[in-house]
């Protein structure tokens, strides 16, 4: 079993959220309400940058993670993926995910 440095969790501002709000059902428009909700939680949390990270490094293809949508990681993905010799995902085009 792989274990992960998940420490960061506790001080997530969604720890007394619902996970569901996190994981909301649809795509695109039909999920929007929740991941709005989602969306707000995250903007004031200390650890938005941890959980983007963790999101990132593990490939988490679904849900809400610091601040950003499956969509918004995919497109950060991509455009790493268009550069050789990129390493991490940080190094992606300048993409203002987390502030």
């Amino acid at each position: 079993m792989t274990e992960y440095a998940t420490e960061w969790r506790e001080a997530g501002a969604c720890l007394a959220a619902d996970p569901d709000l996190f994981f909301p059902i649809g795509a695109g428009g039909a999920a929007g309400p929740e991941a709005e909700r989602a969306l707000r939680i995250c903007d004031g949390c200390v650890v938005k940058r941890q959980c983007l990270d963790f999101a990132m490094r593990h490939g988490e293809a679904n849900g809400i993670w610091g601040g950003t949508t499956p969509e918004e990681r995919v497109r950060v993905l991509r455009g790493r993926n268009r550069r050789p010799g990129r390493r991490d995902w940080r190094e992606a085009p300048s993409v203002a995910l987390v502030s």
